[in-house]
């Protein structure tokens, strides 16, 4: 990465917090009100301690307890309820008035039990974990952690993209942040299996075990089961691969979701009701999949197409949005603004 995309990265970081900061006044002043909708659902993943680390492209997908609680009291202060997943249609089909909030948190981290669990416990806040089998059974591995790592520890590196390997300068951080971008870029697309095949493989030649890190970081199908018995907490179905829907055969992607379903009624005796798409933007999952998940009797189905809930979403159960806690911008009011809808509504996209 060079001085130019250093730049571009910087100013879409400046770009965004200045839409929170504007949003967030806006939102103060009574400005547009109706972006707000009837709620909104919060996506979270990692939920722990911060941990300083130079190299750390996946900084945006954990936030720390303290911020956690501190974006429950700023909701709480602006009035909203805070309700189950699953009992979000429910919600929107009622005529009252006082905005609502679910939190939902993908892929079935331990720190989500170690951690998230005592915030959400405190203020008496329900939650959702999405869990995918394949983490639980140690047969899946998490491509985005594992590159991570590989590129955090060495200078340079070979990876074969397809056209025969090439040597990737991972001297600075701004060229491994370059280096993770092009390997995302390789495993997004179809044939996504073979290409993290391949990242282990190249990761295990430098010593680093990519089965092993699911293993560290995500429940147990005894800790899932514990969890489940919470009477804050619930499960949701994630596939068991965590692969993107969208680009799998329609055959393929239903057996994913439906597995997926089968898995968690193993662990908890009950089939779910709730599903998220892995990935869950529009190349991810498409409304070929918001039917199949209806199709498979899922009351709510989520992806992380951003923006606020409203009336018409009933039409819509399927492919609800959500709004991302991201690492980069833990600030209380920017939880304000967020709620209030007004971002993406200037952004077009409500």
């Amino acid at each position: 990465m060079g001085l130019k995309q250093r730049l571009r990265a910087g100013l879409k970081r400046a770009a965004i917090t200045g839409g929170l900061e504007a949003s967030w006044l806006l939102a103060r002043a009574g400005v547009m009100q109706a972006a707000r909708g009837r709620g909104v659902i919060f996506t979270l993943h990692h939920v722990r301690p911060k941990q300083p680390r130079s190299f750390d492209p996946n900084a945006h997908l954990e936030i720390t307890p303290e911020f956690l609680d501190r974006a429950i009291r700023q909701l709480q202060a602006d009035g909203y309820e805070f309700v189950a997943l699953d009992a979000v249609p429910a919600r929107l089909a009622e005529r009252s008035v006082r905005p609502f909030a679910a939190f939902t948190l993908d892929d079935g981290y331990r720190n989500n039990a170690a951690h998230a669990l005592p915030v959400f416990a405190a203020h008496g806040v329900p939650f959702t974990v999405f869990v995918s089998g394949g983490y639980v059974d140690r047969t899946h591995t998490m491509w985005w952690e594992t590159a991570a790592d590989l590129l955090a520890a060495r200078t340079s590196l070979s990876f074969d993209f397809g056209q025969g390997e090439e040597r990737l300068d991972l001297a600075s951080n701004a060229a491994r942040q370059a280096a993770f971008a092009r390997i995302a870029r390789f495993i997004l697309r179809p044939g996504e299996a073979d290409a993290i095949a391949r990242l282990n493989r190249i990761a295990a030649e430098h010593g680093i075990d990519a089965q092993a890190i699911p293993d560290r970081s995500t429940m147990t199908e005894g800790e899932l089961k514990s969890l489940a018995a919470h009477p804050l907490a619930s499960l949701g179905a994630h596939t068991i691969s965590h692969r993107a829907l969208a680009l799998l055969d329609e055959g393929e992607a239903r057996r994913e979701m439906a597995a997926s379903a089968d898995r968690l009624q193993t662990i908890t005796g009950k089939m779910p009701t709730t599903f998220a798409y892995p990935y869950g933007d529009p190349p991810a999952a498409s409304a070929r999949e918001f039917r199949l998940a209806e199709a498979l009797g899922f009351k709510v189905a989520v992806t992380t197409n951003p923006g606020t809930i409203s009336e018409t979403s009933l039409a819509g159960l399927t492919a609800l949005p959500r709004v991302s806690l991201n690492g980069h911008f833990q600030k209380r009011r920017y939880v304000a603004a967020l709620a209030s809808g007004i971002p993406f509504r200037l952004m077009g996209r409500s």
